[in-house]
């Protein structure tokens, strides 16, 4: 019996033993048929993307001459900082600049494209009281007579060209009723247009409480020139309108030296304004290359002065002007760093060049695209230069081919390689 007992425990223990056995092979095979394909075939970890810093790539130049009299600003477009100012900075009168705003606010609501005559304009009587009150004060008007024809167009030269005070008031009942309705619509539009620092009260410029500043009108300058219809008139030396009248263009000033006028005038409260249009050769360029300011210059105090700040920042402006690489095919915005050690880099894709002056150091925005695994020349991202100019967008692609690390290291590196495993199933 003792041995029978014997051999029953015996048995009973390989069975046990043999159990264990099983359950291990069990739980071994399933770890490799989860792990095997997890490591083997499943995703990667995504490489670390480390922007590289590009401040200082691009080389910095002179700023163009404003003068420190007076209030200056000049600017590359309608939506660019000014990247020049000089003097005051505080809103100051403006003058006659003011119509240039009242032309821009009536063309907002009474839209006229450039060569058309637009609608008919009777001149009522109101029209011809402001004229004669404006002559008898010796402020600058354009004759009218009451029950004339007038277009919307020759309004305008009269406006613009002539710098004419009663059809400044005339155009902005023609367009709203009254000039007290233009200013609401004024004050709407120069919010809008991000112009916060100027402030109208009449559609003339001749009341000192109309304010601005330098850096406002520098702006107003680019979305004047932006409009078809006024930079068309502005470009005529004359015009002849109703009753055979001839409008000197007032505002042509220093054409000789490149300058492109929108409004010159003086008050005793805002001294001499101009507003203008540069156009401004690339040093040395014989293909007419060249980039064209927006600039304002207000309270300057007599004309000697006024002329050789003029002359001094078209000077300037021709000497530092530049062709500016802001990209380099092949330069490097971004490195990936892979867990598996392997290093490839974000090139751009190629060379981007601007006619600009680059006064301060450019900034440079990076979108990197994750990636894992990528050939030479894939695209993975891009980056944007903010410039004097307007933003310019480069793609980047791999500088270099980064392939899969290999089964030997995807099975010596669980951690990894199952958290991305797991990341892949409870994506989205």
């Amino acid at each position: 019996m003792a041995g029978s007992t014997s051999t029953q425990t015996g048995t009973a223990g390989r069975k046990a033993l043999r159990a264990v056995v099983i359950l291990l092979g069990v739980v071994v095979i399933l770890a490799l048929g989860l792990y095997g394909p997890a490591t083997l075939v499943g995703p990667l970890p995504t490489a670390t993307a480390s922007v590289v810093d590009s401040t200082g790539e691009a080389p910095v130049s002179a700023a163009p001459v404003v003068p420190e009299t007076g209030a200056s600003a000049i600017v590359a477009d309608v939506a660019s900082a000014p990247f020049a100012t000089g003097g005051l900075t505080e809103a100051v009168p403006i003058g006659g600049s003011a119509k240039v705003i009242t032309a821009l606010v009536v063309l907002d609501a009474k839209p006229l494209t450039a060569g058309d005559a637009g609608p008919a304009i009777t001149v009522t009587a109101e029209d011809v009281a402001g004229y004669q009150k404006y002559t008898a004060e010796s402020a600058r008007t354009v004759a009218v007579a009451a029950g004339e024809s007038w277009t919307q167009r020759e309004m305008l030269q009269a406006l613009l060209l002539g710098s004419s005070n009663n059809h400044a008031d005339a155009l902005a009942r023609w367009a709203f009723g009254s000039v007290d309705a233009y200013l609401t619509a004024a004050a709407r539009w120069l919010t809008d247009h991000g112009a916060t620092d100027t402030t109208v009260v009449d559609t003339t410029g001749l009341d000192e409480d109309d304010v601005s500043t330098a850096t406002d009108m520098a702006r107003i300058s680019a979305i004047a020139f932006s409009v078809p219809a006024i930079a068309e008139i502005m470009a005529a030396e004359n015009a002849r309108v109703t009753g055979n009248r001839s409008v000197d263009n007032l505002s042509g000033y220093a054409a000789d030296e490149g300058y492109r006028g929108l409004s010159r005038s003086y008050t005793d409260q805002a001294g001499i304004c101009f507003l203008f249009a540069l156009d401004v050769p690339a040093a040395g360029a014989t293909d007419g290359a060249g980039v064209t300011l927006y600039g304002a210059f207000l309270r300057e105090p007599d004309w000697d002065t006024i002329d050789a700040d003029l002359s001094a920042l078209a000077s300037s402006a021709a000497s530092t002007l530049q062709q500016t690489p802001v990209v380099t095919e092949g330069q490097t915005f971004v490195t990936y760093t892979t867990p598996w050690g392997a290093t490839v880099h974000g090139v751009a894709s190629k060379t981007e060049s601007r006619m600009l002056w680059v006064t301060s150091p450019l900034e440079y925005a990076v979108d990197a695209t994750p990636l894992t695994t990528g050939n030479k020349g894939q695209q993975v991202g891009s980056v944007t230069v903010t410039t004097p100019d307007g933003d310019v967008t480069v793609l980047l692609e791999l500088d270099q081919r980064i392939g899969d690390p290999g089964p030997l290291w995807r099975l010596t590196n669980p951690v990894p390689v199952i958290s991305a495993f797991i990341d892949s199933r409870t994506a989205g």
